[in-house]
């Protein structure tokens, strides 16, 4: 896959791959700004514009309609790093995709009526998802334990609905201004579109709609110029292990473990994808086999690592068997973290888990969307997807062992044991 690159005037960063096996293309917008960049108590702001950038614009009222009537599809996400959003049309109306991002990053409709149905649907959201659905507060739980000073302490939903409530028209209109704009922004296009042609329409939408005079207007109002650049502070190591218990209507007992690790630009980063990837990669993955398989103590497992820009962690997490003890679940995972500590990986497993995530790379390449998504992200973090690929591939039995003898200690670690609360007989 040829990537090509550069940096618009107005600091906006283009990114393209050709795919000519298709009739589409795929434009991802990737501002950043997530979570991390909130306010502890405002929080929920970044998913809440996430929202409100399909409310429209003075000259598109109805982003949405007019995505569809091209026959085109769209939609967005936001993490506690960056938000995305990605449209996908046929070429022929490529002009229009590019338009209709540019028009939404320079002048987004923000008057009441249009917040407060956001605010409607995202308290909602949060209500559906994360305060009635079974465990759906887990990575609250888990987060604020882990996490003392960061803004990774909450997730990306936010706190509570009442941030999302307070929320003023005033206050998101300069959310909005501070971090949605070109010189904060990466535009991946991907598809049946050439690098000349995105070049083209990248600066006829994008850098001709923010010249110099908007950056003097800027200026005379008292907006910041330049992206804004927040001095958030560093999680200090955790210094012991941190415990806690909660108890929930839940069918079935929980337990979480998660561990501090090296944020998104250290190669430890890779050493510890991997290392989740030998625990829980499929029902090969040494927790399905020996947990699962070999000793029911689980019905379900997963490894992953949060993959956050700053450092992140590494969780365990898992649903009990009935009659199995959290005590007893828990010396089950410190077991097998032991393993990595102490014994080298295989060659055999090593080589397993590198060619399923190459294989997984490669086989998301083949749709335009995921190819404009993918591209964005790795710019973000200056990589690429085949260097992705060849840092993944790169970790050694050494590498691991070293990193996990690093990170999955006791005083690393924070354990969340979620009870299912007694049943009345």
């Amino acid at each position: 896959m040829e990537i090509h690159s550069k940096t618009l005037s107005n600091g906006l960063q283009v990114v393209h791959a050709d795919a000519p096996d298709t009739q589409m293309v795929a434009l991802c917008v990737l501002y950043n700004v997530g979570a991390r960049n909130e306010d502890p108590d405002h929080t929920g702001w970044a998913h809440l514009l996430e929202h409100l950038m399909f409310e429209g614009t003075p000259r598109v009222p109805d982003y949405d309609s007019r995505v569809q009537f091209i026959g085109g599809e769209n939609n967005a996400f936001t993490n506690n790093d960056f938000t995305s959003f990605y449209i996908t049309v046929p070429h022929e109306h490529a002009e229009t995709a590019f338009f209709l991002e540019a028009d939404r990053m320079q002048g987004l409709t923000l008057d009441g009526r249009s917040i407060e149905v956001q605010k409607q649907v995202v308290i909602e959201e949060f209500k559906q998802r994360y305060l009635s659905q079974p465990y759906g507060d887990v990575q609250h739980l888990i987060r604020a334990l882990s996490y003392r000073v960061h803004p990774y302490r909450w997730p990306t939903i936010g706190i509570c609905p009442s941030h999302i409530k307070c929320a003023t028209s005033d206050a998101l209109s300069d959310f909005y201004r501070r971090f949605y704009r070109p010189d904060n922004a990466i535009l991946a296009v991907a598809g049946a579109i050439t690098w000349e042609e995105t070049l083209s329409l990248a600066k006829k939408h994008f850098e001709l709609n923010w010249s110099s005079d908007d950056r003097l207007k800027r200026a005379s109002a008292g907006l910041p110029v330049a992206p804004e650049r927040l001095n958030i502070e560093c999680e200090p190591p955790q210094q012991r292990l941190r415990r806690k218990t909660v108890y929930r209507d839940v069918p079935m007992d929980m337990i979480a473990l998660a561990w501090h690790m090296a944020d998104h630009f250290s190669p430890d980063f890779y050493v510890c994808d991997v290392i989740t990837d030998l625990l829980a990669a499929g029902q090969s993955g040494r927790l399905a086999q020996h947990l699962i398989s070999e000793q029911s103590l689980f019905n379900q497992i997963d490894a992953y690592i949060t993959g956050s820009s700053d450092a992140g962690l590494l969780i365990i997490e898992g649903r009990l068997n009935p009659d199995v003890t959290l005590p007893q679940a828990e010396a089950a995972i410190w077991k097998e973290t032991d393993i990595l500590r102490k014994e080298p990986v295989g060659d055999y497993e090593l080589e397993k888990v590198r060619n399923r995530f190459e294989s997984d790379r490669l086989w998301s390449s083949i749709n335009p969307v995921n190819v404009a998504v993918s591209l964005a992200q790795h710019a973000l973090y200056a990589t690429t997807p085949a260097e992705e690929i060849r840092r993944y591939r790169a970790v050694t039995a050494a590498d691991i062992l070293s990193t996990a003898r690093q990170v999955l200690t006791h005083k690393n670690c924070s354990v969340l044991h979620y009870k299912a609360m007694p049943q009345p007989h």
